[in-house]
């Protein structure tokens, strides 16, 4: 209760403003909805100390806590310098109950899914969080689940398999009618993502996913990394050949935008580049002769 008082003081001003105070109380800019409101509905973070409005950090905090698959929720600035991240005191204080506790569940899950000492009995019914004994990276381990004692592999999930290799890094292979359920099979609906191992349902779009946890850029068929590949060549040739999901059109019209910002960029620093070299000398001597001012105001001898 202590954080959350201070919070609750962060975005007051006063208790009992009088007239007088209301009309002279400053406006500040929100960063988010770029409208100036007075203080009294202003919210400041406590890591970075940026101040929003609170209506704004309110609708942030809701769509970070759907979209953010648990992650930390980060400061709304992307030029933020202390790369602030709110608090659960903060969180809780502006979002509903049932928000912040789907905030704490997908944390968690998040948080034992990172952990290479913690893993999910597969059961569905029972879904407890067993302890994995340490080992070599990559390396199965026996775990029995505390709950209902099954015993199961580290890695792929499937009954414990002494001296047997596991048939792949993925959870047991279910039946659907589009095939696996699970695995690396192309039409499969549900893969990980091949850096932070998080679980993606895909079920329309295009082929070109992007994992909300890592922002990492991946083909959702062969899993090749796509963060590079602007102009999407990755569906020009091989086994992934004009499965993007998009028509051609679309394609060369994406590519044709592209170069078309480069080139307006490429264009804005060959005009600017020969003005900055014409007024370099300029600026130097502004900049040498202020020096040279600062430094008669604080010379004794011309006192």
């Amino acid at each position: 209760m202590g954080s959350v008082g201070r919070l609750h003081y962060l975005t007051m001003t006063a208790e009992n403003p009088t007239p007088g105070d209301l009309a002279l109380a400053p406006l500040v800019t929100c960063k988010l909805c770029l409208c100036e409101q007075p203080l009294d509905k202003m919210t400041t973070l406590q890591e970075c100390q940026c101040i929003f409005c609170t209506a704004c950090l309110k609708q942030y905090m809701q769509l970070a806590i759907r979209e953010g698959c648990g992650s930390p929720i980060t400061c709304p600035d992307m030029l933020c310098l202390n790369h602030g991240t709110l608090q659960e005191a903060e969180i809780a204080c502006l979002v509903p109950v049932d928000q912040f506790q789907l905030y704490q569940r997908l944390k968690f899950e998040r948080e034992v899914h990172l952990d290479p000492h913690r893993t999910w009995c597969p059961v569905a019914d029972c879904q407890t969080v067993c302890p994995v004994a340490a080992s070599d990276p990559g390396q199965p381990v026996l775990v029995e689940c505390p709950s209902c004692h099954l015993k199961f592999c580290s890695c792929c999930k499937d009954a414990w398999h002494a001296g047997v290799s596991c048939r792949d890094s993925h959870p047991i292979v279910l039946p659907s009618e589009h095939g696996a359920l699970f695995g690396t099979d192309a039409e499969a609906p549900i893969k990980q993502c091949p850096v932070c191992r998080v679980y993606i349902e895909r079920n329309e779009g295009c082929a070109q996913m992007m994992c909300k946890n890592c922002k990492h850029t991946f083909c959702w068929y062969c899993l090749q990394n796509l963060d590079n590949d602007i102009f999407l060549r990755h569906y020009d040739k091989g086994p992934c050949r004009n499965k993007l999901g998009h028509s051609r059109a679309s394609v060369m019209w994406n590519r044709t935008q592209v170069v078309g910002i480069l080139v307006g960029l490429g264009i804005i620093a060959l005009v600017t580049s020969p003005l900055l070299l014409l007024a370099s000398p300029c600026i130097i001597c502004c900049v040498c002769k202020s020096c040279r001012g600062k430094k008669k105001k604080h010379d004794p001898s011309t006192t």
